[in-house]
């Protein structure tokens, strides 16, 4: 059944002769020139390490995991890397399920020699415990539509999701200091790979004749053509790797000319990828903080009680006229607080006073300093008249103050002498109540004279 469905995908013998003498007018079937490359489109999953990756109508899924593993024996201070193709019927009648084909191995060793023989992971960084623990990270691709080029393609998706793939920190504990704990993302932050470079892999397509060179070949052109060339090269223009599966052979002119195109081709995708992986970073610390906001609590009046929504603030965010009660708010409460613990403080002096006082001058009294207090002990004794007791708790009690009366500034003088009287001698201080030497010799001369 699936062969006979891959049948149905051969060109015909005209659609072959069609889109070589389009080739040679330097016209594609899809309207590019033969140097052309299609609209390259990245995008990202929720969870990271997951990308997929949409080059012209060819779609590829990419999903980066990461598991602890034993390290192998010539190699105890390095982590592992593997990558793992599947070509589902759905992307081409062509594939078969079940055990990956020819075209699915040799996908796969592609990109795996690109990031491998240039060393662009740092296996290194990898390693938890030497000889012991190391990380072993696993790629896999998946090809859900095959119009062509899913080399290109399928390597544009492991690289993105490398980029974003963040691993759990370890640390080691424990007595002896060999027990390795794994912490959790609510812990502490995961980290990234260390990448070094990026090897962008880039196919060119031959036709009957050497000098007709095409750079991302579709599905149509790659069952006409007679070779195919993948140059992966980075930025910097240096060669990870080159695949030539079999066909026609190409000269030595061919290929320095195809790696010439690749090293710029490798430049703007390099670009592309970064961007994206830039903007998902900013797009992920965005959601980080505004999940961390909502969850902040604040405390209110001795209570917990979270932030309100947006919803709810809007309308109060316009004028930042919400500031003015909540700031007058805590001038009260702090206010309120202050005043509360002074008269605490205020109480806890009177009643310590009050225990200690044993029938002395007391400290308000502004004759006791020229007053003995043993001297006033005995002659108490004398008299027969016991030390006063403490105070009762009734006498504590304060009446409640009333409320003052409002005094309107254009009201009538009073004429009554007796309230003139008594508001003067409200008016008096304690050194007025006092009467001088020279007063009281004074009253008693004129006593004497009558």
């Amino acid at each position: 059944m699936e062969q006979r469905l891959a049948n149905c995908w051969r060109l015909t013998v005209n659609e072959k002769k069609f889109i070589e003498s389009a080739l040679l007018s330097e016209i594609r079937v899809d309207g590019r020139g033969p140097l052309d490359y299609r609209k390259l489109n990245i995008k990202f999953g929720r969870d990271d390490g997951s990308a997929e990756v949409q080059l012209g109508e060819t779609r590829v899924m990419c999903f980066v995991s990461g598991q602890l593993v034993q390290p192998y024996r010539d190699r105890p201070n390095e982590g592992t890397f593997s990558i793992f193709t599947e070509f589902s019927p759905m992307a081409d009648p062509s594939f078969e399920p079940g055990r990956p084909g020819e075209s699915a191995v040799e996908l796969g060793r592609i990109i795996d020699r690109g990031l491998r023989e240039s060393r662009a992971i740092d296996t290194e960084s990898l390693c938890i415990l030497s000889a012991k623990l190391v990380w072993a990270i696993r790629v896999d691709i998946h090809i859900l539509d095959n119009v062509g080029n899913l080399v290109d393609a399928a390597n544009i998706a492991a690289l993105a999701s490398l980029m974003t793939f963040r691993r759990p920190e370890c640390s080691l504990g424990g007595d002896d200091g060999q027990q390795v704990v794994v912490h959790p993302p609510e812990v502490r932050e995961p980290l990234p790979l260390i990448i070094h470079h990026l090897p962008i892999a880039v196919t060119f397509g031959f036709f009957s004749n050497e000098n007709l060179v095409v750079l991302d070949p579709t599905y149509h052109e790659e069952a006409v053509m007679t070779g195919r060339v993948t140059a992966t090269l980075n930025a910097n223009g240096d060669v990870c790797s080159i695949q030539k599966p079999g066909g026609q052979g190409v000269s030595q002119r061919v290929i320095m000319h195809c790696l010439k195109l690749a090293h710029v081709k490798a430049g703007d995708i390099t670009a592309k990828i970064k961007d994206a992986v830039e903007k998902r970073n900013t797009e992920r610390a965005l959601q980080k903080i505004k999940r961390h906001s909502s969850s902040v609590a604040v405390d209110v009046y001795g209570t917990t009680a979270r932030l309100a929504p947006k919803q709810n603030q809007s309308y109060a965010d316009k004028d930042g006229s919400h500031l003015a009660p909540l700031k007058l708010k805590d001038e009260a409460n702090f206010m309120e607080c202050e005043a509360t613990s002074s008269e605490e403080v205020q109480n806890n002096k009177k009643d310590e006073s009050s225990k200690n006082f044993i029938g002395g001058p007391s400290s308000w009294d502004p004759y006791s300093e020229c007053v003995n207090s043993d001297l006033l002990k005995s002659s108490l004794a004398s008299r027969g008249q016991s030390t006063p007791s403490k105070r009762k708790d009734s006498s504590r009690k304060t009446k409640p103050e009333e409320p003052a009366q409002e005094i309107k500034a254009d009201s009538e003088p009073i004429d009554d002498p007796a309230l003139t009287a008594g508001q003067s001698n409200e008016g008096k201080t304690l050194n007025d109540a006092v009467k001088p030497k020279n007063k009281r010799k004074k009253k008693a001369s004129s006593n004497n004279g009558n």
